[in-house]
C-alpha cells in the first residue's frame, strides 16, 4: 500500500487508478458483509460466483500493484516494518472487537516487502522475463495445492493450510499471494525500464488515482465508516 505521498510528476497516474479501483471495489465488498450480517439482505449479495471471482481478481490486482510499486522503492524494508506495525494494531484493535485479523491484506504486505527490501538487489541482478513466468506458475501452482490440500491442523495457517476452526476475518496468507506480490516485482522492472506503451505512462484518469494514493488510510477507516452508516441504516430500516 502506498505509504508516502511522492512527486505527482513521477507518478504513472493508471497504476494509482488500478489501485484506486481495487480499493473502492474492497470498500464495497465490505460494505455489502455488513448489509448481509446487519440488514437482513439476502446472502447472495455478498456470496455469488460473479463477485467471488471479481474479490480475488482484484484482490490479486492489488497486491500485485503493490510488488510493482517496491520495484520503485529503494526503502521497502521500511515500509514493511512501519506497515507491520500497523497490521499489529490491527490484529490488536480486531481481537478486542471480537472479529480478530489474523493475517490480513497489511501483514502479508508487510512481509513481502520486508523480504523483498532485504533481497531486491539479488533479484533485479536475474533475468526478469525469467522470474516474471517463474512466478506466475508458482502463483497459480501453490493455489492449486492450498485449494487441494486438506490440513489436519492450523501450524501451516501462514501458507494457507488450516482447518475449518481457523479464524481471520481478513486472510491473505503467503500462498499463492507471496508469488502475486514477486509478479509485480518482475512486471514493475519492466515498466521502470520503459518497456510498457507510451500512452501508459501518459494516461489521464480522473478521481481513482487520488484514491489509490491515499489507500492505506482508506483501508484503515473504511470499515468503522461501514459501520456506523449500517448502524444507522439498521435504525432506518427498523423504524
Amino acid at each position: 500500500m502506498e505509504l508516502i505521498k511522492k512527486d505527482k510528476s513521477k507518478r504513472i497516474e493508471l497504476l494509482d487508478a488500478l489501485r484506486g479501483l481495487a480499493i473502492v471495489l474492497m470498500v464495497a465488498h465490505h460494505f455489502l458483509y455488513d448489509a448481509v450480517q446487519f440488514l437482513d439482505a439476502p446472502v447472495w449479495l455478498f456470496h455469488n460466483p460473479v463477485f467471488d471471482v471479481l474479490q480475488l481478481f482484484f484482490a490479486g490486482v492489488f497486491i500485485c500493484l503493490s510488488g510493482i510499486s517496491s520495484n520503485f522503492s529503494s526503502g521497502n524494508l521500511k515500509r514493511g516494518l512501519f506497515t507491520l506495525t500497523v497490521a499489529g494494531v490491527v490484529t490488536g484493535v480486531t481481537y478486542a472487537v471480537g472479529m480478530p485479523i489474523i493475517f490480513g491484506v497489511l501483514h502479508l504486505l508487510a512481509v513481502c516487502m520486508i523480504f523483498y527490501g532485504l533481497t531486491q538487489k539479488l533479484w533485479q541482478r536475474l533475468p526478469q522475463g525469467i522470474l516474471l513466468i517463474l512466478f506466475l506458475v508458482l502463483s497459480f501452482l501453490s493455489q492449486h495445492i492450498v485449494s487441494t490440500v486438506t490440513a489436519e491442523s492450523d501450524k501451516l495457517w501462514i501458507l494457507g493450510f488450516h482447518t475449518k476452526a481457523f479464524i481471520s476475518y481478513d486472510y491473505f496468507p503467503l500462498l499463492p499471494w507471496f508469488f502475486v506480490f514477486m509478479t509485480g516485482t518482475a512486471i514493475g522492472y519492466f515498466i521502470k525500464a520503459k518497456k510498457f506503451p507510451h500512452w501508459f505512462y501518459n494516461a489521464k484518469i480522473p478521481v481513482l488515482p487520488a484514491i489509490g494514493r491515499y489507500s492505506l488510510f482508506i483501508y484503515l477507516g473504511h470499515q468503522p465508516v461501514l459501520f456506523v452508516i449500517t448502524m444507522i441504516l439498521q435504525k432506518i430500516i427498523c423504524h
